[in-house]
């Protein structure tokens, strides 16, 4: 028998009239949608990103990258690209925004670059050095030939949304899945247990999922982008999967073909889903998330009228200190990958000061009267979520791990507690320091202000 929630499942998805207040579609001023996506499975044996050197020849399902599209009423356009990798670096953004300036003619405001952080995608250029073994051929030349196809395929399938546009309507909810664990204040191997005798798990957590569906002037559903903030880290295989996000996009696609489905990360820098390792919870986990987003599909759903504001900037995060000379030279021995990227660095000095501060991306979205959208580079904390929704409203979304993953982006909690991953990661991250300054909080919410009166 099928549970509640997978027949509430089926029931939305084949079901073109439910999803709540369709009949005040009429209402709304009408937007245009265009989708595009594409299989970015990689065709031969390659090194993954997330974890250690690892090498996969095989998928346990394909991997992709998924394009929405959206135009307002007033001409103005933005689109965003959800992508099963684990993030893109600097190098890669910056040359997709190049290329989509001068294709599209989008500027920086109006593009939205996700990833899922699946640790089982695959490596690409510039980005968490530590996780393959760049400076052997040939696997730094099929990374960089496979990275920038990837990022040549992304400004196609861009192009290929705004030219496929067509009347749509927008609506807004947030669902609800809770098996986000913060791993900071939970130890992994304690949390079943403490589950089972009924007690709460300890530290901040998000556990809503935002989405945004797209139908058209009829009802049918079209699309579904949704967020979640928890790494992707159920797996550890050596085989190409989205981890849990790529489960339930597939659960909702498998519903309705004719339906995208696309998943971002939202700040689960200091989230895991807890237990793990198992491709039985992987499913289950896909499982509930899918769940989630149908339950909320399946109610209400607020109209967002065809209104759309874009902003971006960089903020400029300071590092507490540039790593000496001498603390270079001593790294810079051998051949292993820190010693490499030591060796960039000296070169970088002997030519002038390194870099005492990082260009971050920051960007914020208005769609609607009211229906905020915030997005960050880097591995994003959870209470950065939880601040933002305090100070602006339930209706504010928050989607990390976007457009460039430096490093992680700590709050000034979690630099007070100086434990975990979550801080003084930069030079594992190869930035040329080993903190960031103790005003990274202040600077990116000072950051985000800043944007949120430029959409209002």
């Amino acid at each position: 028998m099928k549970s509640r929630h997978g027949f509430l499942l089926a029931m939305l998805l084949t079901t073109p009239a439910l999803g709540g207040g369709i009949g005040r579609a009429a209402e709304q001023t009408a937007w245009k949608a265009g989708l595009a996506k594409a299989s970015i499975t990689p065709d031969k044996p390659m090194w993954m990103s997330g974890y250690g050197p690892r090498l996969a020849e095989r998928k346990l399902h394909d991997i992709w990258i998924k394009v929405l599209a959206v135009e307002a009423s007033g001409g103005h356009r933005a689109v965003v690209v959800t992508s099963d990798v684990c993030g893109f670096s600097k190098q890669s953004y910056e040359a997709i925004c190049v290329e989509l300036k001068k294709r599209c003619g989008l500027e920086r405001s109006q593009f939205m670059l996700t990833c899922s952080h699946t640790h089982t995608g695959p490596a690409l250029r510039e980005c968490l050095h530590g996780c393959w073994p760049w400076n052997e051929e040939p696997a730094r030349t099929l990374v960089e030939e496979y990275s920038l196809w990837l990022e040549d395929t992304i400004v196609e399938k861009v192009r290929e949304s705004l030219a496929q546009m067509a009347p749509a309507t927008l609506w807004a909810a947030e669902g609800m899945a809770d098996f986000a664990v913060n791993r900071r204040n939970n130890p992994e191997g304690e949390v079943p247990a403490i589950r089972q005798r009924g007690e709460l798990l300890k530290g901040p957590v998000d556990h809503s999922i935002p989405i945004l569906a797209v139908r058209t002037p009829e009802g049918q559903l079209r699309a579904a982008v949704f967020g979640y903030a928890c790494h992707t880290t159920t797996l550890a295989l050596q085989e190409w999967s989205g981890d849990y996000a790529g489960f339930a996009m597939i659960a909702l696609e498998q519903q309705h073909p004719q339906m995208q489905a696309m998943f971002y990360q939202g700040c689960g820098a200091d989230q895991n889903p807890l237990p793990r390792r198992s491709v039985e919870l992987c499913r289950k986990y896909g499982r509930m998330l899918a769940e989630g987003v149908a339950d909320a599909l399946a109610k209400p759903m607020r109209p967002v009228a065809s209104r759309l504001a874009t902003a971006f900037d960089f903020v400029d995060l300071a590092y507490e200190r540039n790593l000496a000379e001498a603390e270079l030279r001593s790294l810079s021995q051998g051949t292993s990958v820190p010693a490499l990227i030591a060796q960039r660095y000296l070169g970088q000095l002997a030519a002038g000061p390194l870099p005492q501060t990082y260009p971050y991306p920051v960007q914020v979205w208005k769609l609607g009267q009211d229906q905020l959208w915030i997005s960050m580079g880097g591995e994003v904390a959870v209470d950065y979520s939880l601040k933002f929704k305090a100070q602006y409203g339930p209706r504010t979304w928050v989607a990390g791990f976007s457009h460039d993953l430096m490093c992680y982006i700590p709050t000034l909690r979690i630099q007070k507690e100086a434990f975990g991953q979550e801080t003084g990661a930069l030079w594992a991250y190869a930035l040329p320091a080993k903190d960031w300054s103790r005003d990274v909080e202040d600077r990116v919410t000072q950051g985000v202000a800043r944007l949120v009166e430029q959409v209002k």
